[in-house]
Formats: structure tokens, C-alpha cells, sequence
């Protein structure tokens, strides 16, 4: 079968929603025609939006590999990697000793890749917050209260940053006192 019948096919089954089937018929698009950047893009964005991150990943990067000039797959592997490094920073975080300052690093690169990310900011922002990086932390809260305005935490994080910013400069001026 060819690469275009394979990507109809996998289409009508994205319509139906079985994602599970629309990514076989776009793998078997792929290897009709395993030089076609645009099949291994759109693999790659049904994998993603089944949670199949690493997978994605590898797609999105052979897209990118094939057309290096194609900012849209230059931009989804991005957003790929960032999203996987924050499913790496979670995993630290849950750890019984956190790494603070390697989640921060990975967090950093993470917002760097897609500064369209709510959740890298907001979770950076906490991690600087419990690292007493008060001016980092505020930084990062502003940044993902503009991405979602309306996102109830991170209204209340960023009161929390702002008090105790508050806090510390008053802290700081009795002491010079």
C-alpha cells in the first residue's frame, strides 16, 4: 500500500477515535516511504496526544532530521523534549530527597525548549519557591499566570512568592536596623 492511502486510512481512524490504529497506519505509511518528513511528523503528533512520549519523540526527530529547515517540526520536537523532561523533573520530585537544583536545571531547559509550557513554568516556579529563589520564583509564576490567567494554583503560588518576597525585604530591613 502506498504512503497516501496509509495516511487516509489513518486519518478515518483519527476521526473515530482510535488513536491506536491511526498510529499504525501512520507507522505503515512510514515504511512505504521512510524519507517522508511529513508522515513521521504526523505519527509523531498522534503519538503525542496519546501520551506516547517517547515514542513521539523518535518521530518528531526523524521529521526534523529529514526537513532540518521545517520550524514546525523543529518546534514539536521541542515541545516533545520539554514535555519528557518534566515528566523526568516529576519523577525527581517525588523522590524522598529531591534533587531541587537538578529539577530546576532540567525545568529551565524544559521552558527554553517550549516557552509555551504552563506546566514547566508552574512547576519551576515551585521548585525555586522551595529552593528560596524568591525573585526566580515570582519570575516563573508571572510567566505561567500569562499563559493561563485563570488557573486557580498558580494565582495562589504567586500570592504566596509575593508575600514572602514581602517578608524577606522586611526581614532585611529591620536587620540593617
Amino acid at each position: 500500500m502506498d504512503g497516501d492511502t496509509c495516511i487516509r486510512k489513518a486519518y478515518e481512524y483519527i476521526f473515530h477515535s482510535d488513536f491506536e490504529e491511526a498510529i499504525y497506519w501512520f507507522e505503515q505509511a512510514i515504511a512505504a516511504e521512510p524519507g517522508n518528513a511529513a508522515y513521521h511528523h504526523k505519527c509523531a503528533i498522534s503519538c503525542a496526544r496519546s501520551g506516547k512520549w517517547t515514542k513521539a519523540k523518535i518521530y518528531a526527530d526523524m521529521a526534523e532530521k529529514l526537513d532540518p529547515g521545517n520550524e514546525e517540526y523543529r518546534f514539536h520536537s521541542q515541545s516533545i523534549q520539554a514535555r519528557l523532561l518534566l515528566a523526568e523533573v516529576n519523577g525527581l520530585l517525588a523522590d524522598t530527597t529531591p534533587n531541587m537544583k537538578e529539577a530546576a536545571e532540567r525545568l529551565r531547559l524544559a521552558v527554553s525548549l517550549d516557552p509555551l509550557s504552563f506546566d514547566s513554568y508552574y512547576t519551576l516556579a515551585v521548585v525555586c519557591q522551595s529552593d528560596g529563589l524568591l525573585d526566580e520564583a515570582m519570575e516563573h509564576a508571572r510567566e505561567a499566570l500569562r499563559l493561563d490567567p485563570n488557573h486557580s494554583a498558580a494565582r495562589r503560588l504567586f500570592a504566596d512568592i509575593s508575600r514572602k518576597r514581602r517578608m524577606q525585604r522586611i526581614r532585611s530591613t529591620m536587620r540593617r536596623k
